[in-house]
């Protein structure tokens, strides 16, 4: 084999094996930032989606703060709608929210909003 050809091949392979490296780092810093502007996404897409379908944003979080009070014997440290599930009529409708560390999860039940569960994910 040709020296010039070995030389090409060395290298080609050297810039294969920086450019993985330095791109798996690159992805390592910026993996924080991603993840929280995945969260807010999520949450925006999650308050779009009860606003979309009619549902009163006060009304759920006045709901998720008195039950989970009801649970707790106090307020959220937080509140954060994290997921809509519009089923098939109005009984099966569900809010989950992230209530500090745990998860509150209101169904719908007669056109009110109720507990179903409260436990951490």
């Amino acid at each position: 084999m040709p020296t010039w050809l070995i030389i090409v091949l060395v290298v080609l392979t050297l810039l294969a094996i920086g450019g993985v490296y330095a791109r798996t780092r690159q992805l390592r810093r910026s993996r924080p930032a991603f993840d929280a502007h995945l969260e807010q996404v999520n949450r925006d897409l999650a308050a779009a989606a009860a606003q979309d379908r009619g549902w009163d944003r006060d009304t759920l979080e006045a709901a998720a703060r008195s039950i989970y009070a009801a649970e707790r014997g106090g307020e959220p440290p937080s509140l954060q709608l994290i997921e809509v599930l519009d089923r098939e009529g109005t009984d099966q409708d569900q809010a989950v929210f992230r209530c500090g560390d745990e998860q509150l999860t209101l169904g719908r039940r007669d056109g009110q909003w109720v507990h179903e569960s409260l436990a951490k994910p």
